[in-house]
């Protein structure tokens, strides 16, 4: 087996929302392979100086340098990671994470070139980062999804639906929880028994906005914080219905966990999504931060919960293609190869 050094954002144990270094270690663990992962430091100065320096104290041990790539401010510790790699002469393989990673193929063509065309292969989540990555070029590709434990996400066939809506995501700018509130106002005109519940850890300002204007309106919003896996699961049983609201986003692990638990699904269509989700088919899309078609949406899975159900149906066997058990094929296949 290979010897992997994962560098990524490690902030799960520090009270972050998981990121692929939290999740894929340990699994990469249980496949047999041996894993050093760096950094979990919250100060991102200490935080890269972690990085870099693990790199080089592994620079002998390590088979691949495995790098979490993210398209914003976290996208300079993919750049200089990967620099460090080649100047030590270190494979790299890159997981291509940032929703806005095309925007920066356009505004950094040199930086971008130097980093993804030298890493041994970039490991897309969507085919959507796939196909653009193919279109820029670059051929080191491969497409590897994001995947769940199937067996932890039992389906609920909701045949009567209820106006009860569970939004989950971290509370960060980029992926607009303001809109759900926005919709929820409205909702409550037609629906005033409707209830929203926003699952999430704070990434920013956007979470004590949501508070307050929650308050300020007296909305019927419960914000229940960061959840372990089970209790969000668990909590999802009382809810009908899942809107995810992000105005940049590639392929969100939340959405396909509400595809498998059987949620009938509201999505802005952006980035990746459309990908994942078929509009009208495993769910429905809507404009981003378009708070008359969210709305016109949920009431159209209201008023025909058939159409919701068979839906919901279409999206669990989506889901169904993201077992782990189907997944971690396609990781030996790379991590085993010369």
């Amino acid at each position: 087996m290979k010897n992997l050094l994962y560098i990524g954002n490690e902030l799960e144990d520090r009270g972050g929302a998981p990121t692929s270094v939290d999740k894929l270690s340990p699994l990469f663990r249980n496949e047999g392979f041996e894993v050093k992962t760096s950094s979990s430091h919250k100060n991102q100065v200490l935080r890269l100086s972690e990085m870099l320096t693990s790199i080089i104290k592994n620079k002998s041990w390590a088979d691949y340098v495995l790098i979490d790539t993210y398209s914003t401010r976290n996208f300079w510790y993919a750049v200089l990671t990967a620099q460090l790699c080649r100047n030590l002469q270190l494979d790299y393989i890159l997981l291509l994470h940032g929703g806005d990673l095309p925007l920066r193929l356009k505004k950094n063509p040199q930086l971008s070139a130097s980093l993804f065309k030298n890493a041994k292969l970039n490991i897309a989540p969507s085919r959507y980062l796939f196909e653009v990555f193919q279109q820029a070029g670059y051929t080191n590709l491969k497409y590897i999804p994001n995947s769940i434990f199937l067996k932890d996400y039992p389906f609920k066939s909701r045949k009567v639906l209820k106006p009860k809506l569970l939004w989950v995501r971290a509370f960060a700018e980029i992926y607009n929880p303001m809109l759900t509130l926005k919709v929820l106002e409205e909702f409550l005109k037609e629906y005033p028994e409707a209830e929203l519940c926003m699952v999430g850890p704070v990434k920013d300002d956007s979470f004590q906005q949501c508070v307050d204007y929650a308050e300020k309106n007296n909305l019927p919003v419960k914000f229940t914080g960061k959840l372990t896996k089970p209790e969000w699961i668990l909590l999802s049983k009382e809810y009908d219905m899942f809107l995810n609201t992000t105005n940049i986003d590639n392929t969100p692990v939340s959405l396909i966990e509400a595809m498998a638990l059987g949620l009938p699904i509201v999505s802005t269509n952006v980035g990746g999504i459309p990908y994942l989700l078929q509009h009208k088919n495993t769910g429905f899309l809507v404009p981003p931060d378009d708070e008359v078609e969210m709305l016109g949406a949920i009431k159209k899975m209201l008023q025909n919960p058939v159409l919701a159900e068979n839906r919901s149906q279409n999206a669990r066997v989506q889901a169904e293609k993201f077992d782990w058990e189907i997944v971690k094929q396609d990781w030996k296949d790379v991590l085993l190869s010369d």
